[in-house]
């Protein structure tokens, strides 16, 4: 695992991973991911909220609410929607934003934030290149894994060169690391 994360928030150095932080709903996130979360906050409370009371409104407008499935279906995407707004809101107010470290590029060590290329050396693929993230933003198909992930974990703290072996539900891959940016 990896020693040192960079936290821009304060600009110090924690030691440790996310449970070391003393906060079990630490959000590691980079700017990009927070500006994301915070987009989609403000698209619920501003315009989804709307949108849900309204229909609230022209469900009840058709009477006998004991019997109307559109006055249940709007409750519970209201329920939904007010359950979103509220994981948002505890995401961002946890954020912590992760940068790259400032390290030497010949001892570049693979953290959180840290762009990889590797070469699944088991199925001789062509390299793929991921960036390593906290698991709020995670998106396999924009190439952006979990640090939880099996990848993510075998690939932290490793470097340029190294050889780790994943466990995955298919086998054993082995990845050589061909880039750490």
């Amino acid at each position: 695992m990896a020693d040192d994360i960079l936290l821009d928030d304060d600009s110090s150095t924690q030691t440790g991973s996310a449970g070391a932080f003393g906060d079990d709903d630490l959000t590691l996130i980079t700017k990009e991911g927070l500006k994301k979360l915070k987009e989609e906050l403000d698209y619920l409370k501003t315009v989804r909220r709307q949108e849900v009371a309204q229909r609230l409104k022209e469900a009840i407008s058709y009477g006998d609410l004991s019997e109307n499935s559109e006055y249940e279906e709007a409750k519970n995407e209201q329920a939904f929607v007010e359950g979103r707004i509220i994981e948002l809101e505890q995401k961002i107010k946890n954020a912590k934003i992760i940068s790259e470290k400032k390290t030497d590029m010949r001892s570049k060590e693979i953290d959180i934030g840290s762009t990889v290329t590797v070469m699944n050396k088991t199925d001789n693929d062509e390299p793929e290149t991921y960036t390593i993230v906290g698991s709020t933003e995670a998106d396999p198909l924009e190439h952006k894994i979990s640090n939880e992930s099996p990848i993510g974990k075998a690939l932290l703290g490793k470097h340029k060169a190294e050889t780790v072996v994943i466990l995955s539900p298919s086998g054993k891959l082995e990845y050589e690391i061909i880039g750490v940016a």
